[in-house]
C-alpha cells in the first residue's frame, strides 16, 4: 500500500469550513483564556498552548474563523469595545430603514423574508403546527434549527447548554406543536443563513408586543448595536424598557434575529438567553468583520 505522505505542519482539522464546531470549540478555549489573563494581554503563543495547538496552527484556524488575526480579535473581546461600539455605531431605529442601514443588517448578502403567527395562533400555543428540527454546524458551535413549512421558528446554540437543555427549551416554547426531529426540510434555509447568501423565511411565533421587539431587532445592522431603552422609544413604548429586555431574552430565533447586538444603556453586555460567552463571540465576530471592511 502506498504510504500517504502529509505536507509540513499538516494538521487534519485546519481545512474545515469555519462553519465547523472544531473551530468554536478553539475560539470558545481562546476566549475563556483570554478572560482568565484579563489585563495581561497574552501572547499568541501563551493562548495557542492554552487551546493546545501550535501557534501557527491556531493563528490560522482562528483568522479563518473571525476574519482577523487572534492578537487583533482581543480587542473586540473586551467591555471598553462593547462601550465605544455602542457610542461609535449605535442604531438609531426610526432612521436605520431611511438610511438604508437595513439593507446591510442581513448576513452579507442574505435576504430575509419574515412573518408572524396571527395573535389568536399563538394563544394556541403552536396547535395544529409541525414544526420540524434538526442540529446543524455554525460558527458558533452545534446549533439547533426548528421550522415550520413557513420559515424557520425556532435557533438556539447548545455549546453553553448543552443539547438537551436546549432541545427542552425550544420544544416548550410552543408545547401544543407536534415536532418531528427531521432536519432536511430546513436545510437550504439554514445552508443560506449559514453562508451569508440567498434567502432564508422566518416565521415569527410569539406575543404581538414580543414581534414588534424582535421586528425592531431585525434593524439593528451586522457590526452595530442598540439599546433596550431605544428598542422601547422605537416600538412606542418608552416605559417599558424592562419589558422589552425580557421579549429580546425570549427571542426564538438567536442570531438570525440579532438579540446579541442590545446592548444596557451603560455599553454592559447584559445576559443572553444561550450564553454569555456566545453573544461576545457574535458581537467580537460581527464587529472584526465590520473594521476589517472598511
Amino acid at each position: 500500500m502506498a504510504k500517504t505522505i502529509l505536507p509540513r505542519h499538516y494538521h487534519p482539522m485546519e481545512h474545515l469550513s469555519p462553519n465547523s464546531p472544531y473551530h468554536y470549540d478553539v475560539v470558545a478555549r481562546a476566549i475563556a483564556f483570554i478572560d482568565a489573563r484579563h489585563g495581561d494581554q497574552p501572547g499568541l503563543g501563551e493562548v495557542a498552548r492554552a487551546t493546545g495547538l501550535s501557534p501557527a496552527h491556531f493563528q490560522r484556524v482562528f483568522s479563518q474563523w473571525a476574519g482577523v488575526s487572534p492578537k487583533r480579535y482581543q480587542q473586540y473581546l473586551t467591555l471598553d469595545h462593547a462601550k465605544a461600539m455602542l457610542r461609535d455605531r449605535a442604531t438609531v431605529l426610526d432612521t436605520a430603514h431611511g438610511t438604508g442601514l437595513s439593507g446591510s443588517s442581513r448576513l452579507h448578502d442574505l435576504f430575509l423574508r419574515w412573518e408572524a403567527m396571527s395573535p389568536g395562533q399563538y394563544l394556541a400555543k403552536g396547535a395544529g403546527l409541525t414544526i420540524f428540527y434538526g442540529w446543524f454546524n455554525s460558527p458558533f458551535g452545534e446549533t439547533l434549527v426548528m421550522g415550520t413549512s413557513r420559515g424557520i421558528c425556532g435557533m438556539a446554540f447548545s455549546a453553553e447548554t448543552g443539547r438537551d437543555a436546549a432541545l427542552v427549551d425550544m420544544t416548550a416554547r410552543w408545547p401544543a406543536a407536534t415536532f418531528e426531529h427531521r432536519a432536511e426540510p430546513l436545510h437550504d434555509w439554514v445552508q443560506a443563513a449559514l453562508a451569508g447568501t440567498g434567502e432564508t423565511s422566518l416565521f415569527l411565533i410569539g406575543a404581538p408586543f414580543q414581534i414588534k421587539v424582535w421586528e425592531a431587532l431585525l434593524q439593528v445592522p451586522s457590526g452595530f448595536v442598540t439599546t433596550y431603552s431605544d428598542i422601547a422609544t422605537h416600538i412606542d413604548t418608552p416605559k417599558a424598557v424592562r419589558a422589552v429586555g425580557t421579549a429580546v431574552g425570549r427571542n426564538p430565533i438567536a442570531w438570525l434575529i440579532p438579540c446579541h447586538r442590545a446592548l444596557r444603556k451603560t455599553g454592559g453586555l447584559g445576559g443572553y438567553h444561550w450564553g454569555l460567552p456566545v453573544k461576545r463571540a457574535m458581537l467580537a465576530r460581527e464587529g472584526a468583520r465590520y473594521e476589517a471592511a472598511l
